[in-house]
């Protein structure tokens, strides 16, 4: 299977030493090599691409900012000459953290991790596409204290992003689970629980009210992030009775 690549990178020099392990690698294919963010949103406007190698700080906009506003990323490996950024970067969901220079060996290492992600992703397409969804599931199951618990959607209040960890919110308790809040985003309906902020998913059935940039929920006051109101706030009119 062939993994199609892109690289996001505003150095010259970055993008060719990358050309040349993508090309060193049979079962890679660099379908471009991109100078700025808005370059690669082109290209995953118009093409299916598997993983993107990305640069974190360019001009206008950075790398990070770049996969905030990403609905669907492909399989991101970050490649920078800055180690600060690796927290903010995983909250993210990226598959690696390379740091500048890279040695070929590790960066075959975020291939292997690639492979990984792919495989598994496909695994649950087949998985979901031999699935009865005529009538959706109420809960999901999820890992923490050491044990799978049933979590019903009816009893989350909101979900709060820690790092490599989330804290799920329920009416009666709160779980702490070894997820981060992408992945939870991604096992939610999002029509039921939005996420409103890179480190908050809300369940909308619980909202007291929205007042400027924060919700009323529960005894909270949860922010709502500028790249995520749009989206948050097309599902509340679309409820809004007028």
């Amino acid at each position: 299977m062939n993994i199609k690549c892109i690289i996001v990178d505003d150095e010259v020099h970055a993008r060719k030493v990358l050309e040349k392990f993508i090309s060193d690698i049979p079962h890679l294919e660099l379908v471009r090599s991109c100078k700025n963010a808005l370059e690669a949103m082109q290209v995953l406007n118009d093409q299916n691409i598997d993983a993107m190698f990305l640069d974190i700080n360019m001009p206008k906009v950075t790398g990070l900012s770049f996969l905030e506003n990403l609905r669907h990323p492909p399989a991101v490996v970050i490649t920078t000459a800055y180690r600060e950024y690796a927290v903010e970067a995983f909250e993210l969901d990226v598959i690696d953290y390379l740091h500048k220079p890279i040695p070929f060996p590790r960066f075959l290492k975020s291939v292997s991790k690639i492979e990984e992600k792919l495989k598994a992703k496909s695994e649950n397409t087949i998985l979901n596409a031999q699935v009865d969804t005529s009538k959706p599931e109420e809960f999901i199951f999820i890992k923490a204290d050491k044990k799978t618990i049933k979590l019903n959607f009816n009893e989350i209040v909101y979900v709060e992003g820690l790092g490599d960890y989330i804290k799920i919110h329920l009416k009666e308790r709160s779980i702490v689970s070894k997820l981060t809040i992408k992945r939870m985003e991604d096992l939610l309906p999002k029509s039921r629980f939005p996420r409103v902020h890179k480190s908050f998913i809300i369940a909308l059935s619980e909202i007291n009210a929205i007042e400027g940039n924060q919700i009323e929920i529960s005894d909270q006051k949860i922010p709502i992030g500028q790249i995520y109101r749009q989206n948050f706030m097309e599902l509340i009119n679309a409820h809004l009775k007028k």
